[in-house]
This record gives structure tokens, sequence and C-alpha cells, in this order.
């Protein structure tokens, strides 16, 4: 057997697990795992930022269900990709992130970007080592990558980081085999038949279920819609989970949502934890409801409401066993009620379609947000990636655009993730439409990365919402200092930007233009190569979100009714 380094037994490690692509943003002190990497022929997506390398990876681990791989260097590389971590971190994404460090002599004696990166990372991940030893690197890459998938808690960024000579050495042949290079299946769990027995004749004599979605859910879409069917409940999607169950599922009521929520008399949560966008299950909103909490994760089991019963173990075999029971006891409880759901969603959800696609344009004259979105939507294939970002859009396009698969900043409010997340779904899914929508602010985050999407050729399309809502100032040009005497809004033309980095790109500024610069740029798409939309919207017509002045919080209105109903709930309770 040739010898074989550090470095490159963590690029054999990697594509042992499945890995087919990194993102990264090369440095010194990753060189011999960068080159490991292409010898053993794993693809690496070069970026311009290493947050976005971490937003990619995100996005391929979240459409693919594996573990996204980032690589970035050390000290400035590290920080950098931070908030990438952070996010990925708070919406539960399996990411490894893989970093190195100067040599071992020169620890903490001055070097080149020598800083104790994993005393920033412990509480963003999951797992955070600096391996110092050959004999160790191949049990610490596969406790990283264990962590990072979720087989011991919950699934979430893990990060390794290796001295750039440890990654010179040589392994010990022993160690390039066997069970720390091709890893292990998670152990699986189910409940007790006598627990599922339980659950399912707690559904049976409900008349009001409502099941909610999370990420947890992922992966068992089928045996959820089969479950819908069998339990006769109402059905709510989230962000963690939209997509799961085909929109045209009878369950689906996502349009009655606050008035299912009060009605309720059951909520089943499947694999998502009762966090401030369902009002972290409070009574001031579900009242007296009863909660059945299904996951394979105990956080998403007693997190705000423990619930009435709880069933921990695989989601998917879960819902089946719980369908199959529900199946042969002829009890359908809920579903006069879901009749009733089910009319005001289609009633409510064709009044908003038709209101899109009549949309006028704004007081100014310029395109309606609205308008914009009903022509991509009439556009999107059934298996399309959808990706929403930024402020007002993402209030917009969350409940305007449907797709097999949703991402969006996710519970940490990240915005600026459309072109990463654009480009990493796209290669981790290629075949399918990707299609991101972000406002003109968020974009101004990553904007670097359509270099990125041009040089590897990403099948994707970025529409921008342009509202101008970035300012610039005006001076008062009499005086010598130019004083600031107001500002004005700015429609930076980011087609222009684009194509001075050689991808077709679109400006539109009227409704008549929207569908055929779409049409053009997803022939585009469909031949391989990215494309963008830079539309001129109206700052006029605003999101009900807005009002708040926290767009980018989904339901925000809701959450702060839902604050004061609580408020009065517990004076109450103490009044009592």
């Amino acid at each position: 057997m040739t010898d074989v380094t550090v470095a490159a037994l963590v690029a054999r490690t990697l594509k042992a697990r499945g890995v087919q692509r990194v993102f990264a943003l090369c440095g010194g002190h990753i060189m011999p795992m960068w080159m490991a990497l292409d010898a053993e022929g794993i693809e690496i997506v070069d970026v311009r930022d290493e947050r976005s390398a971490v937003m990619m990876a995100h996005a391929a681990a979240a459409v693919s269900g594996r573990l996204g791989v980032a690589l970035v260097t050390a000290g400035p590389g590290v920080t950098n990709a931070m908030t990438g971590i952070a996010n990925a971190h708070v919406s539960r994404i399996p990411v490894l992130v893989i970093s190195g460090l100067p040599p071992r002599p020169q620890e903490n004696r001055g070097a080149l970007q020598d800083m104790v990166h994993v005393e920033f990372l412990r509480p963003l991940t999951r797992y955070a080592r600096t391996v110092r030893h050959v004999t160790a690197v191949p049990r610490e890459l596969d406790a990283a990558i264990a962590a990072a998938m979720g087989q011991a808690g919950e699934a979430g960024p893990s990060y390794l980081d290796l001295p750039v000579d440890l990654q010179r050495e040589t392994v010990p042949p022993v160690l390039c085999q066997g069970e720390h290079l091709r890893g292990r299946d998670r152990p699986r769990v189910v409940p007790l038949a006598a627990d599922l027995d339980a659950a399912a004749d707690m559904i049976a004599r409900a008349s009001r279920v409502l099941v909610v979605s999370g990420r947890g859910a992922n992966g068992a879409g089928p045996q959820l819609a089969a479950f819908l069917s069998a339990s006769g409940a109402a059905y709510l999607d989230t962000g963690e989970s939209k997509g799961l169950v085909p929109s045209d599922h009878p369950s689906h009521i996502a349009a009655m949502r606050g008035t299912a929520m009060k009605q309720a008399d059951l909520v089943i949560t499947v694999g998502r934890k009762l966090d401030f966008q369902l009002a972290y299950g409070s009574p001031a909103v579900f009242g007296n409801a009863a909660f059945l909490r299904i996951s394979d994760q105990q956080a998403e089991l007693s997190d705000n409401r423990l619930g009435s019963l709880a069933l921990a173990g695989e989601v998917a075999e879960i819902l089946a066993a719980l369908a199959e029971r529900l199946s042969q006891s002829g009890l359908t409880g809920g579903r006069s009620w879901l009749a009733e759901m089910s009319q005001g969603h289609r009633a409510r959800a064709g009044a908003m379609q038709a209101k899109m696609d009549s949309a006028p344009p704004g007081p100014d004259g310029r395109i309606n947000p609205n308008r914009l979105l009903a022509e991509i939507r009439r556009r999107l294939d059934p298996e399309a990636i959808v990706i929403a970002d930024g402020g007002d859009i993402l209030s917009f396009a969350r409940v305007a655009l449907e797709g097999r698969t949703y991402l969006d900043p996710g519970p940490l409010g990240c915005i600026g993730i459309a072109t990463p997340f654009a480009i990493g779904a796209a290669k981790a899914a290629p075949g399918r439409q990707v299609v991101a929508v972000t406002g003109d602010g968020s974009f101004g985050f990553t904007a670097m990365e359509i270099d990125t999407a041009v040089r590897h050729r990403v099948p994707a399309l970025i529409v921008i919402s342009n509202n101008g809502s970035w300012a610039i100032e005006v001076r008062d040009q009499t005086e010598s200092f130019g004083r600031v005497v107001g500002t004005r809004l700015q429609y930076a033309d980011h087609a222009a930007m684009a194509r001075a980095f050689g991808m077709q790109a679109w400006r539109v500024t009227t409704h008549e233009e929207i569908g055929p610069a779409l049409d053009q740029a997803l022939a585009v798409v469909r031949n391989g190569a990215p494309a963008l939309i830079d539309a001129v919207t109206s700052p006029d017509i605003a999101s009900s979100d807005s009002k708040s002045g926290l767009a980018w919080v989904p339901d925000y209105q809701a959450l702060e009714a839902w604050d004061t109903a609580e408020r009065e709930w517990l004076a109450g309770s103490s009044e009592e």
C-alpha cells in the first residue's frame, strides 16, 4: 500500500461517505486537503466568501438529505464562515466545516492566522475539535460526521481543524480502512406498540385534528401524506417542510392557519419545534387543545409544550404505523372539520391568486411584487426548488410560491442566502429547476457569488425584487463639504453587474416585460447556465409584515397578536 497522508485520508473518508463536492475558498493552511480532494475526484466549488461556502453546503444538505461539506482556511476564513455556521446550527442542517492551522511548532508564537478556532465555534456546532495527532484523525473525523448527521442528537454543523503539518503526515496503513472510513448507519428506534395504540386512539377520538410538520418530517413525505388521509387531519406545513406533501393534498389548509390553530382540539407536531412561528404552543393561541409530539429528536418532543403523549423514533415508521391502525379502526375523526377548513382554504387561496394575477403597478408606476411572483409561480416546475430571501419580498414569496422544496433564511433570519443557496441546491439536485427570489438589499450580502455561478455553470435563476430599499445620501453641492440634506432611493442596476461577470441578465421595469424575460431566462437555465432578472419593483407596495418593521419574520403580525393574547391569558390566570 502506498503511503497515505492525513489530507488524503480526509478526502477518502468523505468520498466513502458519499460526498461528491466540497464548497471551499483556498488558503495556505488547507492546501494539502484541497489537493487531496481534487486527487480523489471530489468536485471543489471555489467561492468568493467563506460564509457563502457554508451556505452552499447548507443548501446542498437540505436538498439532498446528505452531509454538506465546506473547507475554509484559518483565521479570517473561519470567522467569515461563522454566520453560515450559525444559520446551519439554528436550522439543524448537517454540515461539516473543515479548516487548517499553522504548523504545530509555531502554535501560540504569533504565526500567521494562528487562532483557537474551536473556542469560537463550540457554541455554534454539535462537535468542534482540533486534531493534533495522526492516529486521532479517523475517529475524530467519524465523530464529527456522526454528530453533524444527528446520530447522537440534533443534526447540525460540526467543525474540525487540522494543523497544516499534520495534514502532510503519513497515516499508519491499519487506520486507512475499516469502520471509521466507511461510517455506520444511524441506530433505528421505534416506540412501543402500546404507545402507538394510545396515540391512534387519541387521534380517532378527536374531532378537530391539526398536523404541523417541521424539518424532522423531511424524508417521510409519502408516509405523512398517507397518515393525513387516514386520520382526516388538517395540515399546516412550515418553512422547514414546505413542499413535503403535494399542494393538492386535501389536508392542506395553509390559508386557514390562524383559525385552525385556534379551533383544533388535537395538535400533532411531526418533527417540529414549537418556536415563535407557532406561538411556542401557548394556550393563549391553542386553547385547551391536546398535543401529540412525534419526532426522533428529544428537543422536538418537549420544547415549550410537553404534550399529552410523545412518540420517539423513526418518523416515517411512526406515521406508517399510525396510519395502519387508523385505517383498520375505521375511525376518521376530523373529516367534517377538515371539509370546513379546506373550503375556506380554497376560497382564500383562489382569491389570493386572482389578486396576484391582476395586481396593478404601484402608485409610482413600478412593478407590483405580487405580479412579479404571479408570473414566476405559473412557470415553476412541480419539482422546483424555490428559495426565498430578503425583507419584504420574503413576506410576499413565502405564501405566493410553491415548489417541491422550499428554502429561506430560517429561524435565524439570516438574509443574504439566495445566491449561495441557489448554487448549492442546483449542484446537489441536477436536473431540477432552481429559482431564487431575493430583495435588492439581501442580494448585496453575497452578490459576488454570481461570479461563482458563472464559473461553475450553475443552472439557476436569480430574481431580484429591486425596490430601492438601500438609500444613498443627497448632499448640498453649494457647500464645500457637501452637507447631507436627505436621502433618495437607489435602484442599482444589478443586471449590469451580472453581465459584467458573464451572466445573462435582464432588467425589467414594467409588468409587460416580466413574462418574456422569465421565459428567456428559464431557457438559459434549461441549457445549463445561470441567469438573473433585476425587476424594479415599487417600494410603495408593502407586505402586511413590513408594517412591523421586521418583514423577514414569518407571520410577524400574528406573532405580535399571539404575544398580546398570552399576556392577557397569563393575567387572567393570575386573577383566578
